[in-house]
């Protein structure tokens, strides 16, 4: 791997190592401060709101500018959530500019990826990403419960500047203080990100115009027969994998009666399964048989159901990590699939734009179908249920599609093949 893609790495890691813990940080501001269940679910879905939003935008920006900059950009906005957040706005709205930060980061964070290295080490590459990824997701979703632990909270709320009156009186408060440093360290990573020698794509004039530009690389992607099918099931596993943070913290307290703190480490061990499927997959996988992996899904939809006859940790931690490792085995090879085919029908930033759309709209979709019920009474059990029903056969119905192509298209879908095969072997 080249130089900078270490350093990619690792302005990575900070970042997403803060927004985890930033997650786990506002679900216990709500708690707290005596908020409805139904809005610290709906911290997910707000999240994802500029994902969607701004999709037809932010690709073109990323495309526009050194991705460094964007993503330095991004982690500023960021902070200013963080600020938001510890100074008087709803926690809901201050994590939705958070997210507006994340929306800007992601096209550029995976789009730099097809500029720097060839499409042979795109699976590596995705693999090393993904699971450093997952790897904070754990450590961070582990950091935030934490910080906003009894006796971490305590030590940090002992701190004191004299003269000086910052209006940071609780255990979360504290703890988001705490992550804006971690991700002014990220930005400091954003800085050393080395220019790729990529010609940039200004954007128009008026912004107005990337619209119909934007719902014609979604178009594009969606016709394509391999990037249709890796779209669709890249999707919805993010649009699980993002409402199950939010799920098992849930379904920990409903089940095993556990606080915050204690949830959030089972959280960290489906992310470290996870992190192990995909350092197998990025090694075992290749792009021309990426849509093997479809059948896992539907065992994800089903171990998800199974969740709810869970009632000891002995028996969850280890099943969690199961459920976890067929995910990161399962979104790899999805996921460098989609990269290749959106490179070479557009620019890479469009291209996770595209991408970012989509699983944001399902992230979006399900946290408004989770919040809904909660509000509606429904207990976390029934919820998983659901989730597991419309996981299981949706990833069907994705299987059932390839298939047709198969049938249907099959010189169009061998053609596509072959030209990921070459470009694995002579990338």
């Amino acid at each position: 791997m080249k130089r900078g893609f270490y350093t990619i790495m690792a302005a990575q890691f900070f970042s997403s190592l803060a927004d985890n813990a930033l997650f786990v940080a506002a679900v216990e501001l709500l708690r707290t401060g005596g908020a409805p269940e139904w809005q610290r679910a709906a911290l997910v879905p707000m999240f994802a709101l500029f994902y969607v939003v701004l999709a037809p935008f932010v690709g073109a920006f990323a495309d526009a500018r050194p991705k460094g900059q964007v993503m330095f950009v991004s982690n500023a906005i960021k902070v200013i959530g963080c600020l938001m957040m510890l100074f008087g706005s709803h926690p809901l709205l201050a994590y939705a500019i958070v997210g507006l930060g994340a929306a800007a980061y992601s096209p550029a964070k995976y789009g730099i990826l097809t500029e720097l290295l060839p499409s042979s080490q795109l699976v590596k590459a995705n693999g090393w990403i993904e699971g450093l990824t997952i790897a904070s997701i754990i450590l961070g979703i582990l950091l935030g419960g934490q910080l906003v632990g009894q006796v971490i909270a305590t030590r940090l709320l002992a701190f004191d500047l004299p003269m000086v009156t910052t209006g940071i009186d609780t255990g979360p408060e504290a703890a988001i203080t705490v992550l804006i440093a971690v991700y002014a360290l990220a930005a400091w990573f954003n800085t050393r990100i080395p220019h790729t020698g990529v010609e940039m794509r200004p954007i128009p004039k008026n912004a107005l115009e990337l619209v119909p530009d934007f719902w014609s690389c979604n178009s594009r992607l969606w016709r394509d027969k391999l990037g249709q099918i890796s779209l669709a099931t890249t999707t919805l596993f993010w649009g699980v994998s993002g409402n199950l943070r939010y799920i098992i913290l849930a379904w920990s307290a409903a089940a095993l009666g556990y606080s915050t703190t204690q949830a959030s480490s089972l959280s960290g061990v489906v992310a470290l399964g996870t992190a192990v499927g995909a350092v197998v997959a990025s090694v075992r996988m290749r792009l021309d048989s990426a849509t093997s992996v479809i059948p896992l899904g539907i065992a994800m939809g089903v171990l998800v159901i199974a969740m709810n006859f869970i009632s000891n940790v002995w028996v969850a931690a280890p099943f969690l990590i199961l459920l976890g490792g067929l995910g990161g085995f399962l979104v790899v090879p999805m996921n460098a699939l989609l990269q290749h085919r959106g490179h070479n029908l557009m620019g890479a930033g469009r291209s996770i734009a595209v991408q970012n759309f989509n699983e944001q709209a399902c992230i979006l979709g399900l946290g408004a179908f989770y919040s809904l019920s909660s509000a509606m009474g429904l207990s976390a059990f029934g919820a998983i249920t659901a989730f597991g029903v419309v996981v299981a056969g949706i990833m069907w119905l994705i299987g059932r599609w390839h298939a047709s192509n198969l049938v249907r298209h099959r010189e169009e879908v061998d053609h596509l093949l072959a030209i990921a095969r070459s470009d694995t072997s002579h990338g």
